[in-house]
């Protein structure tokens, strides 16, 4: 049984985002002195008492106007709403009633879903209640007075709430495989998350900048289950500016960090441009698993050629993630979009994957044999004692030698090779840790080695 949805609604700036960040007990929800900063649903996991729930951040509801992304913030809300068991009418108390909060409150009568009215910026207690008092002619019962940043008055507003809300039924938990999208603006992100969903999820606009928050969406394939995560275009840092894309990046970054698996999805028709490497090479450093997703690709004239020269392309410009699966796709037509996690699931595994310290000194020993270590110029070889895995996600090996200096880039790229070809650990880095041993130290050395073995 999933857990209930607890929807926040109101017009743009009255503190909703900070509200939300309040119950999840996390600054998730992009904060910023700037009406219409949210645009999309986002879920976050959030409890009072015995009672756990998802609350959903909306944007801003603004009736009869439909400029901009207004339409489309409206049907996010009126979507989150429709799966929810209760909403909170959140208004602002400094300001008093305006026309919007009455056009939402008479939407709100209407709707079958239990509604409680919070009158947040009441900083103060003493005159909180003299603030939310005027909130009674909405027609929604008893207005709360609270403040979202400080916390205050959203004990009763969370005590009224559990009363509308069912006994929480401990949930088995799963083995899910968190999803990162990312990539440069309008490469077609939102629309592949949508294209997963199979509704309208996220917001879709040929407006650079659509996506602002890091959407988290639960999806359920063959038993397995994911945890897909939208995210704002990132773009070059000299063209971004302090406000809210500045929030927007850093939450996409911190995506990347706590995904198993990134999409870096890539527009077909511009190909890799430098941002493109920019962006792969921070996946690398996090040591995330990855697959290349070309979107658009229904928009390229073919021959029987094209999709050769586009992978040699992607190999040049992308040689150091030269690892990750590549999948060409249409995120508006749907083609091959399913394949896609496909190679999530079997990056996931390779990710987290451990082999024995035996198998990894047979690779070792083979790969030795076939080349030799460098010499150095004063005439020492360098030389391998044992290596073995050190930790999971990405894989990581440390190889114990005589001196690491010994062994230039060359030969390291060259171990990887062995490597890789030998044990797989396809869609996902692996690093090698090179570290010197005195001759001394040897005796120890292997006799850990033989306790591992």
């Amino acid at each position: 049984m999933s857990l209930p949805i607890v929807a926040i609604i109101g017009r743009p700036n009255v503190g909703k985002s900070t509200f939300v960040n309040r119950l999840a007990g996390v600054q998730t929800a992009i904060v910023h002195d700037e009406p219409g900063v949210t645009r999309d649903r986002t879920y976050l996991p959030a409890f009072w008492c015995d009672r756990e729930f998802t609350v959903v951040d909306t944007g801003g509801l603004i009736f009869n106007d439909d400029t901009e992304f207004l339409p489309l913030i409206r049907q996010q809300a009126m979507a989150a709403l429709a799966d929810a068991t209760a909403a909170i009418f959140v208004v602002d108390g400094k300001h008093g009633i305006t026309s919007a909060d009455e056009e939402i409150a008479e939407w709100l009568r209407v709707q079958k879903v239990p509604a409680l009215l919070a009158v947040n910026k009441c900083e103060s207690p003493e005159q909180g209640a003299i603030q939310a008092a005027d909130f009674w002619s909405l027609g929604l019962g008893e207005p709360f007075p609270i403040s979202a940043i400080h916390g205050s008055g959203t004990g009763e507003l969370l005590d009224e709430l559990i009363n509308h809300l069912p006994m929480t039924i401990d949930v088995p938990e799963n083995d899910e495989i968190k999803v990162a999208i990312v990539g440069r603006p309008n490469v077609g992100k939102s629309s592949l998350l949508n294209a997963f969903v199979g509704e309208e999820r996220a917001i879709v606009s040929p407006i650079s900048g659509t996506t602002r928050d890091a959407i988290d969406t639960q999806i359920e394939r063959d038993g397995q289950k994911y945890r897909i995560i939208d995210t704002a275009g990132i773009r070059k840092k000299k063209h971004i500016e302090y406000g809210t894309e500045f929030f927007s990046i850093n939450r996409a970054f911190k995506a990347i960090r706590r995904a198993d698996v990134v999409l870096m999805v890539i527009d077909a028709l511009d190909g890799v441009t430098e941002q493109d490497q920019k962006l792969a090479g921070r996946i690398l450093e996090e040591g995330r698993a990855c697959i290349i997703v070309v979107n658009k690709w229904d928009a390229i004239e073919k021959d029987s050629h094209t999709i050769y020269q586009y992978e040699k392309d992607l190999e040049e410009r992308l040689h150091f993630t030269e690892w990750a699966d590549t999948v060409f796709v249409s995120a508006v037509t749907g083609q091959r979009v399913e394949k896609i996690l496909a190679s999530v699931v079997n990056a996931a595994q390779e990710h987290k994957r451990r082999v024995s310290t035996s198998v990894i000194n047979e690779v070792l020993e083979e790969a030795v044999r076939w080349h030799s270590p460098p010499v150095s110029r004063s005439g020492k070889q360098g030389k391998i004692y044992y290596g073995t895995q050190v930790t999971t996600a990405p894989p990581t090996i440390a190889l114990f030698v005589n001196e690491a200096k010994r062994f230039n880039d060359n030969y390291r790229r060259y171990i990887e090779r062995q490597f890789r070809q030998q044990l797989g650990f396809q869609g996902t880095p692996i690093r090698l840790l090179w570290r010197s041993k005195k001759v001394r130290d040897m005796e120890s050395i292997n006799s850990n080695r033989a306790t591992r073995v």
